[in-house]
């Protein structure tokens, strides 16, 4: 029977499991940090396949912990540090490149040269959002005008963009398969 939820929370710094039972209170979790990767000043990024690892430790001790098996989880949600951006290959699941994580600046030039015309709010009546470099669009661009042949993927459909939740829930529900 189908007595607990799992929460995934995929952190900045680490990623925990932690199994509630119907009342809410806590029954069970696991937490392992991730290496936080500087490959230059303002620059942060996160290798995509640790974190994916990562996950899948702290699911099975959390259960094993109580010795729980996956049917024994109603449902699983995802938290997650909402704009750290990874573009993968659709048909292996393996990333183009690192996660460029929220926190990173990269592309702090573009967004002082869209805001040239227009300000940081130019986009906003279409988008909502003002131009910053936390938010996912630029990051998006910058892997593809970067990484060596990842516009030629994007553009014959071979790779798919998402955040942190985005990709965990596409391994998660079979990624390839």
């Amino acid at each position: 029977m189908t007595s607990y939820i799992g929460a995934l929370d995929q952190g900045t710094t680490s990623t925990r499991f932690i199994v509630f039972d119907r009342s809410g209170a806590v029954v069970s979790a696991a937490q392992r940090e991730h290496r936080q990767i500087y490959p230059q000043p303002g620059w942060v990024e996160h290798d995509p396949e640790e974190i994916w690892g990562r996950s899948g430790e702290v699911v099975r001790e959390a259960l094993e912990k109580k010795g729980l098996s996956a049917t024994a989880l109603a449902a699983v949600g995802i938290t997650n540090q909402r704009e750290t951006t990874i573009v993968w290959d659709r048909r292996t699941g393996k990333p183009v490149t690192n996660a460029i994580v929220w926190q990173d600046v990269r592309v702090s030039p573009d967004v002082a040269e869209f805001s040239k015309s227009g300000g940081a709010d130019r986009f906003r009546l279409k988008t909502g959002l003002p131009l910053s470099p936390y938010f996912s669009g630029l990051k998006i661009r910058w892997i593809l005008q970067n990484i060596a042949g990842a516009r030629k993927q994007a553009e014959s459909g071979e790779l798919l963009f998402g955040n942190i939740d985005t990709f965990l829930a596409w391994h998660l529900t079979g990624g390839p398969e």
